[in-house]
């Protein structure tokens, strides 16, 4: 059988959507395919899957399509590359406007509005190279860790179609995982990138807030938990889209400059002997965990030894319920803010689903005390984990505390035993790096008892998203979980 980044003989390609992306990027650039042949190599296996579980939405017109196709195999004609992504098929997450695109954010309020400017991330992505296939599919405002929305429908899980796909960039991981895309964007701010990529065995990076620009938006300053970044099958290709998404905007003030971000294109490999890995576990006792998840990730850490690295446990010293307390006070804030005018009109309100209408019901009664006080919380278990960050080099934890459940439910309402009293305590997991603003990869941490997928969180000190990738990367090659394809992919 042809490898994965092989061309059969004459130059037509075998499995162009089984390339790595790397190599797509390759083979793209030494013209050994053609970017016509890429996008109609990726539009059939959309065509395949997509019906199955429903991740990729409000699909472009196919014949505009293949112009720019052809566009860009002029280019590479004429000497022209316009990066990276060259010829790469992308859906830009439904959350944020792409130019000429359906921006529903999940939302009815919005079924059918045509963004008429793009996101700086999807602008870099389009400048880039890439083609804009459709949108990936989006809970309602992003809202929630599992996707689902009164526009498009529920987005199914790539290993198991009768299970949740994770959220919010649910759809993005799904389409990497079953090879409809090469590469993904996604957003996070309560795991929306870790989740889904923990429910479909596919890699997702929470970037240091600035490392990437998230807007641009109305409020420029205050928001700062919401991030842009990348999704893929291996480290390479997350490095690779990364490359082109991060970077200073002059639009986003809080951004970083070329020079700060200028580590990533460090060599992936390293010696890892003598790392020292803290193991948070769940929190000692803290989270609530679905049998199953703690083992399975705990078997995953041997790969962190395999390459050298020392495992210790620890707990970090802090009150937790103080923190999930401050951390649903700033997220309603934020949450409220944003959407408030849609809360006041009658006819926008009746169309917002009920999650949306009690965050933002909280968010309108926090005085700005509270908000102060919540901030404070949050500035004191920063400097918790960086004294924590003086004794290991990465802290891990599970990416979900639970195995990927019925695509039915609205979310699951228990977890090892405890009742769930809000929508999304049952993701308190990925809450710790999110109120430090520390990079955190999801990677893929084997299955656990009934077959479906797991993941870690490898969170990394302040603004080393470079050192993340790398020891990521050697935590893939040593362990070989995102190499374990999806039955679907047949």
């Amino acid at each position: 059988m042809p490898s994965a980044n092989s061309v059969t003989p004459g130059g037509t390609p075998s499995h162009i959507v089984d390339y790595t992306a790397t190599g797509l990027s390759r083979a793209i650039h030494a013209r050994e395919v053609s970017c016509t042949e890429v996008l109609d190599a990726y539009l059939a296996q959309v065509d395949r899957l997509n019906p199955v579980v429903n991740a990729l939405v409000a699909m472009a017109d196919r014949n505009a399509l293949r112009t720019q196709a052809s566009e860009r195999d002029a280019q590479l004609a004429r000497g022209e590359s316009l990066g990276p992504l060259h010829g790469f098929p992308q859906a830009p997450k439904d959350i944020m406007p792409a130019a000429g695109m359906v921006t529903t954010r999940g939302s009815p309020i919005f079924a059918g509005q045509i963004s008429a400017t793009d996101a700086v991330v999807f602008e870099r992505m389009r400048a880039g190279g890439a083609l804009f296939i459709g949108r990936s599919n989006s809970p309602e405002f992003g809202l929630g860790g599992h996707t689902y929305n009164p526009v498009y429908g529920t987005t199914r899980n790539a290993h198991n179609p009768a299970v949740s796909a994770g959220g919010s960039s649910g759809g993005a991981a799904v389409a990497v995982a079953l090879h409809m895309l090469p590469v993904a964007d996604g957003s996070d701010m309560m795991g929306s990138l870790r989740t889904p990529a923990a429910f479909n065995n596919v890699y997702g990076l929470r970037t240091s807030f600035g490392l990437v620009p998230h807007g641009p938006t109305e409020e420029v300053f205050f928001q700062q938990f919401s991030v842009a970044g990348p999704m893929a099958r291996n480290i390479p290709d997350l490095a690779l889209l990364l490359s082109v998404q991060a970077g200073f905007d002059a639009r986003l003030p809080l951004t970083r400059r070329h020079e700060d971000v200028a580590l990533l294109g460090q060599p992936l490999e390293r010696d890892w002997r003598g790392a020292r890995i803290g193991w948070l576990g769940d929190l000692g006792g803290h989270l609530p965990t679905e049998p199953g998840v703690l083992a399975t990730c705990e078997q995953a850490l041997e790969h962190f030894r395999t390459v050298g690295c020392t495992v210790e446990s620890v707990v970090p010293a802090f009150n937790l319920e103080q923190l999930w307390n401050a951390w649903i006070d700033l997220r309603s804030f934020s949450v409220a803010g944003a959407n408030a005018a849609l809360y006041r009109n009658p006819a926008t309100h009746a169309l917002l689903k009920p999650e949306a209408v009690w965050e933002i019901e909280r968010g309108m009664r926090l005085t700005a005390l509270q908000v102060y006080d919540a901030a404070r919380v949050r500035s004191a278990w920063y400097q918790v984990l960086r004294g924590l960050f003086e004794q290991f080099d990465f802290l891990v934890l599970p990416a979900a505390q639970v195995f990927p459940f019925d695509a039915g439910l609205d979310w699951p309402y228990e977890v090892g035993g405890r009742t769930m009293d809000t929508y999304h305590r049952w993701m308190e997991a990925v809450v710790p790096a999110t109120m430090a603003g520390l990079p955190a990869l999801a990677a893929p941490a084997g299955f656990g008892p009934g077959g479906l997928p797991a993941g870690l969180q490898i969170i990394g000190p302040a603004q080393s998203d470079a050192a993340v990738l790398q020891i990521g990367h050697a935590y893939d090659q040593a362990s070989g979980y995102a190499r374990v394809a999806s039955p679907l992919l047949g």
